[in-house]
Formats: C-alpha cells, structure tokens, sequence
C-alpha cells in the first residue's frame, strides 16, 4: 500500500504533536515553559530558586521537554543553559491550534 505525500505529513504531525502534548502533560513542565519564554535563557539553578522541587526533579523535567524538542540545552561547564527551541515551540503552537480549530 502507497502512503501519499499527505498521509506521510499527517502522520509526521500527527506524532509531533502527541509527543509535544506528552512533554506538556505536566503542571510543572508547563510552567518551565512560561518561566523560559520570559527569559532569554536560564541554567538548572534558576529554576530550582523559582519551583519548589529539588534539583534532579527540575533536571528530570527539562530531560522530558528537551527530549520532546520544545527547550534546548547548552553545556557552560559545570553548568547547562536552558532556552525554547523557537522552531519547535512555533511548530507545538501551531499544531495545537489546527488541532483545536
């Protein structure tokens, strides 16, 4: 069976958007991404002076939206400078606006 260049497209986005709605399931990752929109960048530390959570717990969290593409790490030794990835977040928006449109 052929899949179209349109089914393949659908499926992509498709399992795009799954993965970005996994990645936000969470109260906390959420409001990682509000925190990080204001900020340039911020480092583990930062967050770990605005949320209540010990270290590995917001580290555990960024893993999940790096993972899923929504944030980016850089290694500044011994430290790890988190950013939105502006592709991936613009692309998220957009699909959960035709989603929910």
């Amino acid at each position: 069976m052929k899949r179209s260049l349109e089914t393949i497209a659908y499926n992509q986005d498709t399992e795009a958007l799954a993965r970005f709605a996994k990645a936000l399931g969470h109260p906390t990752r959420i409001a990682i991404i509000k925190h990080l929109e204001n900020q340039s960048c911020c480092f583990t530390g930062d967050l770990v002076e605005v949320f209540p959570l010990a270290q590995s717990t917001v580290s555990q969290h960024l893993k999940e939206l790096k993972n899923a593409g929504l944030i980016q790490g850089e290694l500044k030794p011994p430290k790890i400078k988190y950013c939105i990835n502006k592709d991936n977040w613009n692309k998220a928006k957009a699909l959960f606006q035709e989603f929910f449109d």
